[in-house]
């Protein structure tokens, strides 16, 4: 990985480059539970949108929801199953966000591997928040209990494994509404209580 470009190996040698940083926002001081100023990167696991086969769905509801709640979102980065979904993130983590979500490869598909190449990058896994998800999911599908997503944290950054589907992510993130600024804080040791 190299540090100063933001760049990382991909499995078959080819590089992965975390996309350029929004501007910075005018209001960078936090105040407790607000995530004014704080980064955000979206990685969405797709072979058919990566190849250009097939529209992404996901990557805007996210990045809507990133934009609504006061983050400065990266561009989508949209990459094949597998592999690069790992490389999109370390590359992400070089640009230390705040918050990483990923959308897709998170079944039982042989290629669906995005909860394999994310569970290695946590220090801590933060397994309340996916059984909340699952929980959401499962009101309205039984197939939800099949998502093997998980959510912790890469040092002070939030990653969080999100389904495919736009009503999976928007399920996902109504559980994330009310505690992301928290999280937030608390990742940057700033408790609050």
């Amino acid at each position: 990985m190299n540090a100063s470009t933001g760049s990382t190996e991909n499995t078959d040698g080819t590089l992965v480059t975390a996309p350029q940083a929004p501007e910075p926002h005018p209001h960078a001081n936090h105040a407790h539970g607000d995530v004014q100023g704080r980064r955000a990167g979206v990685v969405i696991a797709s072979t058919r949108a990566a190849a250009g086969l097939y529209e992404d769905e996901t990557g805007p509801v996210i990045i809507d929801w990133l934009t609504e709640h006061g983050f400065e979102a990266y561009p989508a980065m949209v990459v094949p199953d597998g592999g690069p979904v790992g490389a999109a993130i370390r590359a992400l983590l070089t640009q230390h966000p705040a918050v990483v979500i990923t959308s897709g490869g998170t079944g039982l598909s042989p290629d669906d591997r995005t909860p394999d190449v994310t569970l290695p990058l946590l220090d801590r896994e933060i397994p309340g928040i996916m059984e909340a998800i699952r929980r959401a999911g499962a009101a309205k599908t039984p197939l939800a209990a099949l998502s093997r997503g998980y959510a912790g944290a890469a040092g002070g950054t939030f990653i969080v494994n999100l389904p495919g589907s736009p009503k999976g992510v928007m399920d996902g993130l109504s559980v994330l509404d009310p505690v992301i600024g928290h999280l937030c804080d608390q990742l940057e040791g700033r408790n609050g209580h």
